[in-house]
């Protein structure tokens, strides 16, 4: 038997022991889970104050360079514009800045402000700051005439479905921004809402390239107007846009390049307030963080700063200037030699196509507005040259299948208009005289040297040295779109 002093720290255990389980039953045990992040707020993102190599920061700056430089094209584009108090006609481009500017003909080969410009269409041109006020814009009854009006956001992304293409009704629309609340108007019959504050609008209508049809236009395209909401008052506004004031080029008469509207000393000055302004897409907040701590670094650390701007010069040489101009790193290969991207003016994550456009040919219209078909080479993969001549022959049957039209279009190196003669850039739809061969196929000419005098109606002329050639198929059928029409071979004359 236990003796009663012993009994004593036995009974006194025994309690502990049950006041423990007690409290281990009331009080929950701790998980060993560490909370899997479900939503992008919950991830944690770069230390701020971590110490960052050189190398880090050029790798990090390099992949900034490449994925801010159409963001940054944009914007100073629309800061140049800016300086444009109404709108104009500048060196052959419409300059509009909170209203649009409109061209009355085709855009003129002076015209160095945007590569691969087109004439197959009356271009029109604005910039706008959505913070400031909604913009209505008009829409006349074009009848069967193809048009498109593209409306941008920041990125370079089309954020509207506003043409022939999509059975847009004539009326008055508004465009907002991001935060826009208020009500519809009434008398608007719909509102496109762009993702960022900062939005450009590019109208194109088609015209025939008959004097005819240039005069018929004139009292359509009148009423193309984009104006501030505060003035609408739901009547059809009218402007002659032959009165636009036309004001000389601001570039050396020799200039042969696209003007740079990206400066890569200054780029990683301009980026940081640039992405305050563009929110990040889902699935960019680990990619603007990222950034981001580089950019709170260098805005501490001179040395950081530096190592920037030098990255960013480097970048301009190694990854963009003349690499992304070749056609062949453009989009993917639709047969025969010819390139085409598959994503345009919605390119989201697509980086690479994003800033390799925006180098070679900004402002693409989305696939089902236009699809762009574009070659360096001949059949044989080598370079076209105007010392040359070649035929482009599409067999009966085989005309881009199109509901809106097609063209074909000849640039020189620079992606500019070659200056001729015969003033004739592009040959397609528009061309009421094109001749036809026997069979029903139709075959153009390229080069500097007249394939004769009964094929010149055929006759694209070619600068005495590098070109390309460029199909585009506005509202084009879907054997376009899905790949199952191949553009023709572009064969060198022996």
């Amino acid at each position: 038997m236990m003796a009663k002093g012993h009994r004593q720290p036995a009974i006194i255990a025994g309690v502990f022991l049950a006041c423990l389980l007690l409290v281990l039953a009331v009080v929950p045990a701790r998980t060993q889970q560490v909370p899997i992040p479900k939503t992008a707020a919950e991830v944690p993102g770069p230390a701020p104050g971590t110490a960052m190599t050189r190398e880090y920061v050029q790798m990090v700056g390099r992949m900034a360079y490449f994925w801010g430089w159409p963001l940054v094209n944009l914007a100073n584009r629309a800061k140049a514009a800016s300086a444009a108090v109404e709108p104009v006609v500048m060196g052959g481009m419409p300059v509009g800045s909170g209203r649009l500017a409109m061209l009355t003909t085709y855009m003129s080969p002076e015209e160095k402000s945007i590569e691969c410009p087109n004439q197959d269409v009356v271009y029109g041109s604005g910039f706008f700051d959505l913070h400031q006020e909604p913009i209505v814009f008009q829409i006349p009854d074009l009848g069967e005439r193809f048009w498109v009006y593209a409306l941008y956001d920041a990125r370079t992304d089309e954020f509207s479905q506003i043409g022939k293409a999509y059975g847009t009704k004539p009326g008055f629309y508004l465009m907002v921004g991001p935060d826009w609340k208020g009500e519809t108007p009434v008398g608007i019959t719909a509102i496109v809402r762009s993702s960022t504050a900062l939005a450009l609008a590019v109208p194109r209508i088609f015209l025939n390239d008959t004097e005819e049809d240039h005069q018929a236009i004139q009292p359509l395209i009148s009423q193309v107007l984009f104006y501030p909401l505060s003035e609408f008052d739901g009547t059809m506004k009218i402007r002659d846009w032959r009165k636009l004031p036309r004001l000389p080029a601001p570039w050396p008469a020799d200039q042969k390049t696209e003007l740079p509207y990206v400066h890569p000393e200054t780029f990683f000055d301009e980026l940081p307030a640039l992405m305050k302004l563009v929110p990040p897409l889902p699935g960019e907040e680990a990619l603007y963080n990222w950034i981001g701590s580089v950019l709170d670094a260098a805005a501490k650390a001179p040395e950081i700063k530096k190592t920037l701007r030098e990255t960013a010069v480097a970048a301009e040489r190694e990854l963009i200037t003349w690499v992304l101009m070749p056609w062949r790193l453009n989009g993917r290969p639709a047969g025969n030699g010819w390139n085409s991207p598959v994503n345009n003016a919605q390119w989201g994550t697509d980086y690479l196509n994003r800033t390799a456009t925006a180098r070679s040919n900004m402002f693409d219209n989305r696939p089902e507005e236009t699809k762009y078909i574009y070659t360096d080479n001949d059949s044989h993969g080598k370079q076209l040259n105007g010392r040359n001549s070649y035929t482009i022959t599409f067999a009966n049957g085989q005309m881009p299948p199109v509901q809106g039209f097609w063209s074909l279009t000849l640039y020189n190196t620079e992606h500019f208009f070659h200056p001729n003669p015969l003033q004739r850039y592009s040959l397609g739809t528009k061309n009421k005289k094109l001749k036809y061969n026997p069979d029903g196929s139709l075959t153009l000419y390229a080069g500097a040297k007249s394939p004769g005098k009964d094929k010149e109606t055929n006759w694209l002329p070619a600068p005495k040295g590098p070109f390309s050639l460029y199909i585009r198929a506005y509202w084009a059928d879907k054997a376009i779109l899905d790949g199952s029409w191949t553009p023709p071979n572009v064969e060198r004359l022996k």
